[in-house]
């Protein structure tokens, strides 16, 4: 079975954009917003690939980092109103809409509203992103699995609905989204919760995008060193083992190879046993 991106109007397609870049977008994904009839995006979608179809109506539906929004409700009204009124509706969202994308409600409000709704999975931020910078989330004979956070919410704030302490004992890999306003208090946390100080950390920011910066530390001097190299939204946070991986030197572009990997096949790397 092949995966199609046939529209149907009356439907609304919530199709995940990748970390940034519109050549990681998925083919379907691509090919959905190639028909739409009326798209509402995200700040972080990948929105180049919108000129793709100029006759496309074009909606904005992001939201700003303590600045201008539009209410989640008010999104899922639009895209019920749409749909109803016929139309072939994308919602293209930055990542994968169901992580921290709120894929899940909007699916929730149309399924309510008797509107049918398609999914088109997108390449999730929180694993694109240290993969880009060479930072695997996981490691053989280091790490067997991670966990994925929201730092959104600070520490200690009435709406935190995370434990930190627990968290620092998982003993996976830790990935932190939206947490560069707060990382200090989370550290904090974390190394209340039994994580050493000198703990390695990873921070890439924009990821993909040609303004990609990345920045490696510790967990006592994370907040510091992030202030100090001016690391701004949106970025995502590695705190583990793994950033040990991490060969010093950014990988080459989209379609290009990591540091270390032989080009032709013949030796890059040793076969896993599981």
């Amino acid at each position: 079975m092949i995966y199609s991106a046939d529209l149907v109007p009356g439907t609304v397609t919530l199709v995940g954009g990748g970390p940034g870049d519109p050549g990681l977008l998925t083919v379907a994904g691509f090919e959905a917003v190639r028909q739409a009839d009326v798209i509402l995006y995200d700040r972080l979608a990948p929105t180049a690939i919108m000129d793709e179809n100029p006759q496309a109506e074009r909606i904005p539906v992001g939201k700003v980092p303590r600045g201008p929004y539009v209410p989640q409700e008010r999104t899922n009204e639009l895209l019920i109103e749409h749909a109803k009124a016929g139309r072939k509706v994308v919602r293209l969202k930055g990542g994968d809409s169901f992580v921290f994308g709120r894929g899940g409600e909007e699916w929730q409000a149309c399924a309510a509203a008797g509107v049918p709704v398609c999914i088109i999975p997108g390449v999730t931020s929180c694993v694109a992103g240290p993969e880009l910078m060479g930072v695997p989330l996981t490691h053989r004979h280091m790490v067997q699995g991670f966990t994925v956070v929201s730092g959104h919410v600070a520490p200690g704030d009435t709406r935190s609905e995370l434990d930190w302490a627990q968290i620092a004992k998982t003993g996976t890999t830790l990935v932190i989204l939206m947490g560069v306003a707060h990382i200090g208090d989370i550290a904090t946390r974390l190394m209340d919760g039994g994580l050493a100080g000198d703990t390695p950390v990873a921070i890439i920011a924009d990821a993909s995008l040609p303004t990609q910066r990345s920045l490696t530390t510790t967990l006592e001097k994370a907040a510091e060193d992030m202030a100090e190299a001016e690391i701004n939204p949106p970025a995502i946070t590695v705190v583990g083992e793994v950033p040990r991986v991490y060969p010093g030197r950014r990988p080459l572009p989209v379609g290009g190879v990591l540091p270390g990997l032989d080009l032709d096949g013949t030796q890059a790397h040793v076969p896993s046993d599981h």
